[in-house]
């Protein structure tokens, strides 16, 4: 039988279960915790989910059990759950995705046993205009994400010369990711066009580091620069959400000085980052990654990248 547990949430009341329920069995990790990280870590984490629908990856019996996602924001959410409607493109009728504008929404959301937060590059109600371009750097083994940050720094190289600021983050799993921030107008045509011929470009420049295309064949021992992320169908693993695995580690904002580091010292480890590890560095740091919501910058035409 669940064991209901009142909250009083920056003035709103809601229920919660199962505080104790070990959600990381590896460690010990519980629901509670996963609620007290998202509360801690919420002053940077709610600004970059301001008014992203997001898709609900829950794990209601923990990470070594079953999955799945939800798109369609749940019918018994409470009122003040806010939602953002999207067409479903091809297909008839429209998509109700959930809005975690605040930090009872937030909480909420962990409740169900959302660990994941994966959001799109996209704010309603623009949803056809990307906020940023961002590459997926997918290590294929033995590779990994050691060789994600030689690759990272390519990626950066490219954009230093065209003038414009980038920013990585761990995935919290294996990889790397780097985002590059617009807020000016753009079109996922354009965005996408333009990473997927910066990611074959490296291919050709470093065949036997990069690939550019998806069959996991290809991939052993190198680097998947995933351009496809750029896609209004397509959601990311949002900066400061926890990650699935054995440990609770998080997506985290890194400094190009530390993924050289890990780069230079092959040092894998250097990049890997649990949920206190990433509170830590809050508060030292702040959000190394709030340039990515207020930086302005404008996406060169593709003819730039030759």
């Amino acid at each position: 039988m669940a064991t209901k547990t009142e909250l009083v949430v920056a003035g709103t009341r809601l229920m919660v279960s199962n505080l104790d329920k070990v959600m990381y069995p590896k460690t010990g990790f519980t629901k509670g915790n996963v609620i007290d990280y998202y509360v801690r870590v919420a002053d940077v984490l709610l600004p970059h989910l301001k008014n992203r629908p997001i898709t609900l990856k829950r794990y209601p019996d923990g990470v070594a059990g079953f999955f799945f996602y939800e798109k369609q924001c749940p019918p018994h959410r409470p009122k003040w759950v806010k939602t953002a409607t999207v067409p479903r493109g091809k297909r008839e009728g429209e998509i109700h995705y959930c809005v975690m504008n605040d930090l009872p929404a937030l909480v909420w959301a962990a409740n169900l046993a959302d660990l994941e937060l994966h959001t799109f590059l996209h704010k309603a109600p623009a949803i056809g205009r990307p906020t940023a371009i961002a590459f997926d750097l997918d290590p294929g083994p033995p590779a990994d994400i050691v060789l994600c940050c030689q690759v990272g720094l390519w990626v950066k190289a490219v954009f230093d010369r065209l003038g414009l600021k980038s920013f990585a983050k761990t995935s919290g799993s294996k990889g790397l990711q780097i985002y590059v921030p617009l807020n000016t107008p753009v079109t996922y045509d354009r965005t996408k066009a333009f990473a997927h011929t910066l990611a074959q470009a490296l291919e050709r420049q470093f065949p036997d580091v990069v690939v550019s295309k998806m069959l996991k064949s290809l991939r052993t021992g190198k680097v998947l620069v995933d351009w496809s992320q750029n896609d209004d169908h397509k959601t990311t693993v949002n900066v400061y959400s926890l990650r699935a695995k054995d440990q609770p580690t998080v997506s985290t904002p890194v400094t190009w000085e530390e993924v050289e580091a890990a780069w230079k010292k092959q040092k894998a480890d250097l990049l890997v980052f649990e949920s206190e590890d990433v509170v830590k560095r809050i508060a030292k740091h702040g959000d190394l990654f709030a340039p990515v919501l207020q930086l302005k910058q404008k996406l060169p035409p593709i003819g730039e990248l030759a």
